[in-house]
């Protein structure tokens, strides 16, 4: 009978947030492996590490509720010790201490080396581009930069993850040879603002100079570009996006809103005719190309006749992608001083007809991709379905394509060829071809 030895104890890394978290957490994770430590992902350990997320509301509550729960567990002596990390407790460290006591320690979002220290461990910085992976191996997120140098008046990010601060090129292509060493086929390029990449240490935009480099590694099959701010957008990435075949035809750009006015109080640096017209040189320059945004509604101010017009450029626009968020009133920021005057239920009810908007365009959308044959890339097996996603598509936010697991068999972090014979609002059905 195996027994698990005296002082050895499991370290249960738990992720909440975005994708720039879960990058943390890998990161994290691979540290304390190289020393030594038992480490496991939202599983069973005997010590808990939460990364948490602070960007609004919603994402504050479930990180104070999986706090309280972990906290809850220490005290029926389920776990030994509950450590806090992330933008959370970045943000709110002394309110966190004074209102959640019967946590061990709180952390903030660069104090991975004294985290480590309370862990027993010791950063290695020969380590730096290593991580232990949470995704499926064929992809991996690669975030090439931290924190953000935009006025943006509605968020919060600034105060929880400071300045932009790029990662050099060698760097990050160094990182992308390691994963692509461990099965990595799929990049997908994360940072709070892609567009700002280079700027603090190149003094220019550099995300091209870098994709030109990334697409050299071999393995790589795919490579990803999400969050990109549209003020400011540096177009030779177009040509790039066009002429690589490893570059997606893909590009996720958070506009937030239409209205010229409310844009200029979110302090975005465009305009409603500024972000048409970028949006008409991203389909001039790779028609195929597809475009996620991520818009923002109830921000004050927004009258009834503003989000018309929003409904309105959603339909004109037909974005391929789309997701909404109600606006979330956070202190600190810039739009803190002005009244949150839009009720909460107007806020979602204004949700509910974008989306209902947008499931339309969707659902129109996937009717013409029947018949059409797709390279796509599987991710996973459910039911009695391999779940794949096509090169327009990210894992977790977007469509999927579905092939019978009855009629034939497709090994998971594999491309395969499907013929579209089906189309719902966000799924396609497909055959092997």
């Amino acid at each position: 009978m195996r027994t698990k030895s005296v002082g050895k104890k499991k370290i249960n890394v738990v992720t909440l947030g975005c994708s720039k978290n879960v990058y943390d957490s890998e990161v994290l994770m691979s540290q304390l492996k190289a020393n030594g430590k038992e480490v496991v992902h939202e599983d069973k350990g005997d010590i808990v590490v939460i990364n948490t997320c602070g960007f609004i509301d919603n994402a504050k509550e479930e990180s104070i509720n999986t706090i309280l729960d972990y906290v809850e567990a220490k005290n029926r002596g389920e776990v030994e010790k509950v450590f806090v990390t992330g933008c959370l407790s970045e943000r709110y460290k002394p309110d966190l201490i004074r209102e959640i006591p019967d946590v061990d320690q709180y952390f903030g979002t660069r104090d991975l080396p004294i985290l480590l220290k309370h862990l027993g461990a010791d950063y290695k910085h020969e380590l730096v581009g290593e991580r232990l992976t949470t995704t499926p191996k064929h992809y991996a997120y690669l975030k090439i930069s931290e924190g953000c140098d935009r006025p943006c008046s509605f968020c919060a990010i600034p105060l929880m993850r400071g300045g932009h601060i790029s990662t050099p090129i060698e760097k990050l292509v160094s990182e992308a040879q390691k994963l692509a060493k461990k099965g990595t086929k799929e990049l997908i390029l994360i940072a709070q603002d892609l567009t700002y990449y280079g700027l603090d240490i190149y003094k220019k935009r550099a995300l091209g100079d870098l994709l030109k480099e990334l697409v050299k590694v071999d393995g790589i099959d795919w490579i990803r570009l999400h969050y990109a701010f549209p003020s400011g957008f540096p177009e030779d990435v177009l040509d790039i996006i066009r002429e690589e075949p490893k570059v997606c035809n893909y590009i996720d750009i958070p506009l937030q809103h239409i209205n010229s006015e409310l844009l200029k109080s979110m302090k975005r640096g465009t305009t409603h005719e500024k972000t048409d017209a970028l949006l008409a040189k991203f389909r001039e320059k790779v028609p195929d190309m597809a475009i996620r945004t991520t818009l923002i509604v109830g921000y004050p101010g927004e009258t009834e006749e503003i989000f018309q017009e929003l409904k309105d450029w959603v339909k004109e626009q037909k974005f391929d992608r789309l997701g909404c968020f109600t606006y979330s009133h956070e202190e600190n920021t810039g739009a803190y001083v002005l009244e949150d005057n839009i009720p909460q239920e107007v806020k979602e009810a204004r949700v509910e007809e974008i989306m209902e908007i947008q499931s339309q365009i969707s659902w129109e959308k996937n009717q013409e991709k029947i018949g059409q044959v797709y390279r796509c890339i599987f991710d996973r097996k459910e039911g009695n379905y391999f779940i794949g996603r096509t090169e327009y598509d990210s894992p977790d936010v977007d469509n999927t394509v579905l092939v019978s697991a009855e009629e034939t068999y497709i090994s998971i972090g594999e491309f395969a060829n499907v013929k579209i014979t089906s189309a719902e609002e966000f799924d396609l059905y497909g055959v092997l071809v």
